[in-house]
């Protein structure tokens, strides 16, 4: 099968330490990496970006046409993408700007990249604007050092903890925006609605992968040298399947979150807070001494004659 241009250009990327020449000679590139919405597979599109702030922008323009990319389809089903910078690879939230954000956001891109507008002048549909936020760490805290599987489950949970109380203030905000218009007339743009959006849909896909793999692989694993406690890995499976419920009337009302009902909203996410922060809470209380000597990440498996 011939290499796509994609393909060509991705190799040439990785090869050269983020160097490429032909028309992306000299100009700023990353690989995006999003997983596809409907086939689940991972796929990598280089892309131009222009910084800002801490962030970087990327335009789905896909060279005026019609139709969104691919890519743009992909990362509005799966929020978290990886991305790639020179030999710098980090994971990243995508978040589309919104009204007069993304007027202001593709006008600094305009004004570095000038063909962005003749692409949105080539087409009736309005090119998105993504802003890729890298993954932070908690303010004010350090990177945890990881080097037993109790370090790594603590990782996570401080992710998903960190993640969490994003998604509250980011609906704090929104719903405090909605509720300070009064008056006549419209209610004001939309500001938030896409980021919390991306930012709940992204918590809930890494807590389901936490979970799947607690329960297909860490709890079995750990039951076959602990059989005493059964019952604590029974009602760690049943709070797994609360949260997943949770999880689910949530994603269901980001489905339409201009027109949810914010006691409803807030109580769901309440909810959510309150399952998880004691789950979590138990799990580690239970869990981590019984791994806090395991090896993390685990041993190459010997070789065998």
């Amino acid at each position: 099968m011939p290499t796509s241009f994609d393909e060509s250009v991705t190799e040439e990327f990785r090869a050269n330490g983020g160097k490429v020449g032909g028309p992306f000679q000299g100009a700023n590139l990353l690989l995006l990496t999003t997983v596809g919405a409907k086939s689940g597979t991972r796929r990598t599109t280089p892309l131009g970006y222009v910084r800002h702030g801490d962030a970087l922008l990327v335009v789905a323009s896909n060279l005026g046409a019609t139709e969104h990319p691919h890519w743009y389809r992909n990362l509005l089903a799966h929020p978290t993408v990886d991305v790639e910078i020179g030999t710098r690879v980090f994971e990243a939230l995508a978040v589309p700007a919104e009204g007069a954000r993304r007027d202001e956001l593709f006008a600094r891109v305009v004004k570095e990249a000038p063909g962005y507008a003749d692409y949105q002048a080539a087409t009736d549909r309005t090119l998105p604007v993504v802003v890729l936020e890298p993954a932070a760490h908690p303010a004010g805290e350090e990177p945890r050092e990881v080097r037993t599987l109790a370090d790594k489950i603590l990782e996570v949970h401080d992710h998903l903890r960190a993640q969490l109380r994003l998604v509250t203030a980011d609906v704090d905000a929104h719903f405090a925006a909605l509720a300070a218009h009064e008056g006549p007339g419209e209610p004001p743009a939309p500001s938030l609605g896409l980021r919390i959006r991306q930012r709940c849909l992204a918590f809930c896909q890494a807590l389901e992968f936490h979970h799947t793999g607690e329960d297909g692989h860490l709890f079995p694993g750990i039951a076959q040298y602990h059989p005493h406690l059964t019952e604590v890995f029974d009602r760690l499976g049943a709070e797994h399947r609360t949260v997943a419920r949770i999880q689910d009337a949530l994603v269901t009302l980001l489905a339409d979150l201009g027109s949810a009902e914010p006691s409803l909203f807030r109580a769901e996410l309440a909810e959510m807070t309150t399952e998880l922060t004691a789950h979590l809470d138990y799990e580690e209380e239970v869990i981590l001494p019984l791994v806090a000597e395991v090896p993390w990440p685990p041993a190459p498996p010997a070789n065998t004659p």
